[in-house]
């Protein structure tokens, strides 16, 4: 059976409706987070699907020790939620302790748990524990047929609200590659399942000091992600995306975004009127 969770409106599973989760990699600061937030709000209202901003108040497992990791805590949950509030749209951001979990559920709509934490059981267990959606990304390591052991963690609690993401499997050295066969795996297993199409294309440490990325097989990804029926696409998006302080490589830039939008939603659809 498939599962399906009820989100400010949003519908994320078994839905007709495309789902966009997209934003900045990490917040930097307040004028940045609403200029590109406000933007994909006003595309989700003129081309009609549904939103939700994302952004890092801080990136915990950056390449380098000298790597722009955000605001932090305190600042980055006030940045979502301004806007949250001034935008009225959710917000997700992704936590990397334990500690982190009781202040960021006051204001996330979903708590995302990293990759490289999604074997981390305490931490699953503590993030499902607020009832919130728990937005979980499978790791570069992971068979999509080990994601049920994950998601039995947050069950545990009580809390089926579970949003499985995939970002690309390690394929050598610096490297990602995409098995499209295991967004199926996952769907049949009854969890709604999102497709990272800019982490998917990350070539991690890639850079020397940071992660390098091929931003121009983003949108190639997502166009077959939607075509295998998956029930979003989720994106980093930024300004001018060479200027970004995280993740720039890899990010869309924000000028480009409604071509791939249009491209993406009428792929969605034409999949979505045959299956659902």
């Amino acid at each position: 059976m498939h599962k399906t969770i009820k989100l400010n409106g949003i519908q994320i599973g078994q839905n007709k409706r495309f789902l966009l989760i997209a934003g900045p990699c990490v917040l930097e600061h307040y004028s940045l987070a609403y200029e590109i937030a406000d933007y994909i709000k006003k595309l989700s209202q003129e081309l009609d699907f549904d939103y939700i901003f994302k952004a890092s108040y801080d990136k915990a497992n950056r390449t380098s020790i000298n790597s722009f990791r955000g605001p932090g805590l305190e600042k980055g949950l006030e940045i979502l939620q301004k806007i949250k509030d001034h935008l009225n749209i959710p917000v997700i951001s992704d936590i990397h302790s334990i500690c982190e979990i009781e202040n960021a559920a006051k204001i996330l709509d979903i708590i995302q748990i990293p990759a490289f934490l999604c074997r981390q059981t305490d931490i699953i267990v503590e993030a499902a524990k607020t009832q919130k959606p728990v937005n979980i990304k499978k790791g570069q390591f992971l068979a999509p047929w080990d994601i049920p052991k994950v998601a039995e963690k947050a069950f545990s609690t009580g809390n089926e609200q579970v949003i499985i993401t995939e970002r690309g499997f390690s394929f050598g050295y610096n490297n990602l590659v995409v098995d499209f066969r295991g967004l199926k795996i996952m769907r049949d297993a009854g969890y709604p399942v999102i497709f990272d199409a800019t982490h998917s294309v990350q070539l991690p440490g890639g850079a020397g000091d940071s992660s390098g990325g091929q931003r121009n097989f983003a949108p190639v990804l997502a166009r077959a992600a939607v075509a295998a029926g998956v029930d979003g696409i989720f994106l980093e998006v930024y300004p001018e995306p060479d200027n970004a302080r995280c993740d720039g490589p890899n990010s869309i830039k924000l000028d480009n975004l409604r071509t791939v939008l249009e491209e993406l939603i009428s792929i969605n659809n034409v999949i979505k009127n045959q299956h659902i």
